[in-house]
């Protein structure tokens, strides 16, 4: 299947794949730490094992980061 996956196409070699197996495949690091949205709507993390990624499905996964600088 052929997903978008962070503005990339990829070609995926399996027919399904739930969210959390992507992203076991994708190797994405601390992917507790991760949101992923899928077709435009951000999904609910405890939903990742159930939720299957179809063909033509547009992924993006995002990273939150903190920091910054207090009392300038």
């Amino acid at each position: 299947m052929k997903l978008t996956i962070n503005g990339n196409t990829e070609t995926i070699n399996k027919e399904k794949i739930t969210v959390s197996e992507l992203l076991k495949l994708k190797n994405v690091a601390m992917p507790e730490m991760v949101s992923v949205e899928l077709n435009g709507e951000i999904i609910d993390s405890s939903s990742y094992e159930k939720i299957e990624v179809k063909d033509s499905d547009v992924i993006e996964f995002l990273y939150f980061m903190g920091g910054g600088k207090i009392g300038l």
